[in-house]
């Protein structure tokens, strides 16, 4: 399709430039009539012809070379228009054109034919979409060139539009056009609907008297069956609403209920419309207004990568600055784009970040500079600032932050910026977030380079570590400082300034992270500081995580250096427990004696000048023995919090034995096993993450524990088992933990469970299953009631499970077993959830979904490693084809068994039966073991017992039952030809007929009868299908 008239950012009213029509009635294309009608549907057929003129073989050659190619379109709409012109302005000349057969009549009646020779033209073949094309140019030069002829004439004054030949050509042509929007052939509807809307995108404006037509026959057309007419058709209403949205304001008034409803209409079709194509083509025709903007930039989430890839690469380019977008929604389109599982989609969205977003930084800065805002602008550091200040560094700059991702992104796709960056001693003296941020995704960009190209451009620009230190250390005394005036300000406090500085000191220790320590004098001065910095009580919690981390790296990988490293951070424990402790007291002592300080300037009556107390008092007098008891308590809490918080991050950097380091295992009992002791629930949740030494710890926190409490332990338990399976198999002692595992989430997946805590438990338990460390059908059962339960409202929990199930059975032979050895007793539990669900509002879904995905996660065919270690068969001469089948033919077997008990219930057993039908047994015995052929003699023979028991329940399970049978008879008739028992001898007598000589007995059976004798008896040849066979058959086929 060609472009629009105009594009997105200069788009103005058609009415304002086109000249149309001499009715006043004529219009611009987003004009309306009160009057509509109509349009039938009728059946496309091609109008009888005419005698053939000298005007139809001229226009006709011009058609025909129009469909061979593109490149001569050009001057094909010259020569048409020439003879336009001929038919229309100049007189008839006897000899020339045909003669009396030339006029203007003649011509639209002509170009008309060939147009209705268009329509049946299927959308495969590419001669149709060149001919629309050039009648789309035609018409645009043709509209062109009259409105020059008849421009400065009295009437533009008057504003009366004129009417000229090429509006009254365009009519003709919409008008033939009409009827067949709603024809039943699927090519007429879709060619008519493309020439419509592209006639639309190509003129300025449209006679009234056919736009409510027009509208009316393409909003009927947004609904077709046929994805590709509903392209077409929202391709024509995207122009249509781009005019109504400008008139809205004109249009707010009247009384017309569908005067502003075509928007609304399209936005809708956005949003739900199945076709990705549809979808994509309302993104990039409708128009950009605040309206539209919202649903417009949702299309980043779309399904369709092509979609999502078109908004990056095409509407948010046309966009113009971003920065007129929310920062919200700046962030969102960002993280989108570059964390999208499509690669095309994060290149658009990395490209757009690096190329537009600081193009439109820079050429601001270039045009108040004076520059040319056109030119692509060479590297500007101010721009490049700002592009980061624009998306909220301090927020999206974080570890789990897009902000890191967009830069790497940036200083790969702009070596000139990689080139032209500087970080002098200027630079670091005057840090802001943005700066600081700036330096170390450049540092971790040029770290990152595996081939090494970067690294000496790195060692060049950034400073050596000596240097660093000194720095690092400036900016931690600040923070240090402002976090002092944060404490004594209270709430009045401005939080900003410290949550810069403390994003300063984190991105200067993530540089500190990776500079090479190699330089003793620089590792010495680093160790100290890391040292000192890491014995301030207040420093914050991902400060302090990031100092161990860097200290770890500092003391060396070795195991020396790993000793060492533990007793640095034990010896900043003891010290911040001294440090925490001495405030307290000091602040205590402070408060007494500005308290007995008060008293006596009170009794001198005079005015009090006692210092503020950190927390008013009760009594309003003084602090009493309960104030004194809960601020001890809270100290206490802030102690234990702190040291514990250290040791959790030391505990990350150890990778040495646990129980031989001395340092550890004095603070396993001087902090772990105190804090997991305490009856304050935040102790409790940070000690239960150090103490990694007995399971039946975690499942008593689990079973007494709070929501949180139990979330932290659900996980430690999975980690722990993940890491250690062998807890779950010791070798000598019986296993005494897997009984209250099987208790623990069995109670964590109840309904009646907080959705954290199912949502954990689900979790962990399918890693679990999936890992095949636990391998409790019981929990397997839960899982599966859990997802097929109406009661359960937890997406997550639906959300892995469906993932989950089946991956879980399609990995592993042995797990689909397990899925299938529990199916009958799900099938049972879900028939009573279904009755006692009756009349509840969420309702369970229908049968033919559970019995469909059932099957399917039963199916052996689907088993990813069929023949590997872990699945499927091997040697023994067996089929891998039939043995695939085995699982279902055991579903089979516990399905009748189901069915013959007497607590089947009448539902049960007409479900059961259905999934019996669909199940898939082996089409052959060759290559069978022996086990498997045994399985199918099983399954047959409590068939035919249901059969003669006459178990079902209405004709469809009767029928199914027979249809089965007759299938298993003649594959399991292959095998019992050959099979011979001790005892036993056969004498084939006649075709189909057998003599088989039993102990005592002698039977001939034929091939359509089953001879039942002793358990020595072998059974019979292949049956042959009876006439009531083929009639129960047929009758399926029918029902069916």
């Amino acid at each position: 399709m060609p472009g629009r008239v105009s594009t997105r950012s200069t788009r103005t009213s058609a009415a304002s430039t086109a000249a149309v029509s001499r009715k006043p009635s004529k219009q611009n294309i987003s004009s309306r009539a009160s009057n509509v009608s109509r349009i039938s549907s009728p059946t496309f057929t091609i109008p009888e012809e005419s005698p053939s003129t000298a005007l139809r073989i001229q226009i006709c050659a011009i058609f025909a070379d129009a469909q061979r190619t593109t490149a001569g379109h050009r001057k094909l709409v010259i020569n048409l228009r020439k003879i336009q012109e001929a038919c229309c302005y100049e007189p008839s000349k006897p000899g020339r054109h045909g003669g009396a057969d030339i006029g203007e009549e003649r011509f639209n009646d002509e170009v008309g034919r060939c147009v209705l020779r268009v329509m049946g033209v299927k959308k495969s073949e590419s001669v149709g979409d060149r001919v629309v094309r050039f009648l789309g140019l035609f018409l645009k030069h043709a509209a062109e060139k009259d409105h020059s002829l008849v421009s400065g004439t009295d009437d533009d004054e008057t504003g009366v539009f004129p009417e000229t030949p090429s509006i009254r050509l365009t009519s003709h042509i919409l008008s033939l056009l009409l009827p067949l929007l709603a024809s039943k052939e699927k090519t007429v509807r879709y060619r008519s609907t493309q020439l419509t809307s592209h006639i639309i995108n190509s003129l300025d404006s449209i006679d009234d008297d056919i736009f409510q037509l027009l509208r009316l026959g393409l909003l009927k057309r947004i609904k077709d069956k046929e994805s590709m007419v509903r392209v077409q058709a929202v391709l024509g209403l995207g122009r249509l609403a781009g005019n109504e949205a400008e008139e809205d304001q004109d249009n707010q008034d009247s009384d017309d209920e569908d005067a502003g409803g075509l928007l609304e209409r399209l936005l809708e079709v956005l949003q739900n419309d199945p076709s990705a194509d549809v979808r994509r083509s309302l993104l990039l025709n409708l128009p950009l207004t605040p309206a539209t903007l919202p649903f417009l930039l949702e299309r980043a989430r779309d399904l369709d990568p092509a979609t999502r890839r078109a908004l990056y690469s095409r509407l948010l380019p046309a966009l113009g600055d971003f920065r007129h977008l929310s920062l919200s929604m700046r962030e969102k389109l960002l993280r989108w784009g570059l964390r999208d599982r499509d690669e095309n989609v994060r290149k658009a969205a990395g490209k757009l970040f690096r190329e537009r977003w600081i193009e439109d930084c820079a050429g601001t800065r270039a045009l108040t500079e004076g520059g040319a805002v056109g030119e692509t602008p060479a590297p500007n550091f101010d721009a490049l600032l700002e592009l980061l200040e624009r998306i909220d560094i301090l927020n999206s700059g974080v570890e789990d932050g897009v902000a890191l991702e967009a830069m790497e992104g940036f200083w790969e796709g702009r070596p000139d910026y990689c080139e032209a960056v500087t970080f002098d001693d200027a630079f670091w003296d005057a840090l802001t977030p943005e700066s600081v941020f700036m330096a170390r995704s450049f540092n971790d960009f040029c770290r990152k380079d595996g081939e090494g190209k970067m690294e000496a451009l790195v060692e060049e620009k950034m400073p050596e570590v000596t240097k660093s230190a000194f720095f690092l250390q400036k900016y931690t005394n600040d923070l240090v400082e402002s976090l002092r005036r944060a404490a004594e300000q209270g709430e009045t406090a401005d939080e900003d300034e410290t949550v810069e500085q403390e994003f300063l000191v984190e991105q200067l220790l993530h540089i500190a992270q990776t500079l090479d320590y190699t330089d003793e004098v620089g590792r010495r001065k680093m160790f100290a500081l890391l040292r000192e910095t890491l014995a301030i009580a207040d420093l914050p919690e991902e400060v302090t995580r990031l100092v161990i981390d860097v200290l770890r790296g500092v003391c060396g990988s070795e195991a020396a250096g790993e000793r060492d490293f533990c007793g640095v951070v034990l010896e900043a424990v003891a010290e911040v427990h001294d440090n925490i402790i001495a405030d307290s007291t000091q602040q205590e002592e402070n408060e007494d004696e500005s308290f007995h300080s008060a008293k006596s300037e009170v009794s001198n009556n005079s005015t009090p000048t006692k210092a503020k107390p950190s927390k008013p008092f009760k009594n309003g007098e003084g602090p009493t023995e309960e104030d004194e008891d809960e601020d001890k308590a809270i100290r206490e809490i802030m102690v234990n919090m702190k040291c514990l918080h250290i040791a959790q991050c030391m505990l990350q950097n150890v990778e040495g034995n646990l129980q031989q380091n001395i340092h550890l295992v004095t603070m396993l009992n001087n902090l772990v096993v105190p804090a997991v002791r305490s009856h304050e629930a935040p102790i409790r949740e940070r000690g239960l993450g150090l103490a990694e030494e007995n399971l039946s710890l975690f499942l008593h926190c689990f079973n007494k524990g709070h929501d949180a409490l139990q979330i932290s332990s659900l996980h430690i338990l999975s980690d722990i088992l993940t890491t250690h399976p062998s807890l779950l198999s010791p070798t000598n002692a019986p296993n005494t933990l897997e009984k209250p595992l099987h208790k623990l989430f069995a109670k964590a997946l109840k309904s009646s469970s907080p959705p954290g805590v199912q949502t954990a438990a689900c979790t962990s338990l399918c890693k679990l299953l999936l890992t095949s460390i636990l391998t409790s059908h019981d929990l397997l059962k839960t899982l599966v009631l859990a997802y097929f339960s109406p009661q359960t409202d937890n997406v997550a929990v639906k959300q892995c499970l469906t993932y989950f199930l089946p991956v879980y059975c399609h990995s592993r032979r042995e797990n689909m077993a397990s899925m299938g050895s529990v199916l009958v007793s799900v099938v049972g539990r879900l028939v009573s959830m279904s009755e006692e669900a009756e009349g509840d509002e969420e309702e369970m879904v229908g049968w033919g979904v559970i019995v469909g995905q059932l099957i399917e996660w039963t199916d052996g065919r689907r088993v990813v490693d069929i023949g590997g270690p872990s699945g499927g068969t091997s040697g023994g001469g067996t089929d891998k084809r039939g043995e695939e089948c085995m699982i279902h033919v055991d579903v089979g077997i516990e399905v009748l068994e189901r069915v013959g008990a007497s607590g089947c219930l009448k539902e049960e057993k007409k479900i059961l039966i259905s999934l019996l039908s669909k199940l898939h047994f082996p089409s052959s015995v060759t290559g069978l073991s022996l086990s498997s052929i045994e399985k199918l003699h099983s399954l047959l023979d409590r068939l035919d017992f249901a059969i003669a028991q006459k178990i079902w329940s209405d004709a469809t399970s009767r029928n199914a039952l027979n249809k089965i049978s007759t299938a298993l008879g003649k594959v399991v008739g292959e095998r019992r030809v050959d099979a011979t028992t001790v005892g036993e001898e056969k004498t084939v007598l006649d075709e189909g007929k057998t003599v088989v000589a039993g102990e005592g007995e002698t039977k001939i059976e034929d091939g359509d009868g089953v001879a039942k004798g002793e358990e020595d008896t072998v059974m019979t040849l292949a049956r042959e299908e009876s006439l009531l066979d083929q009639l129960l058959e047929e009758e399926e086929e029918e029902e069916l």
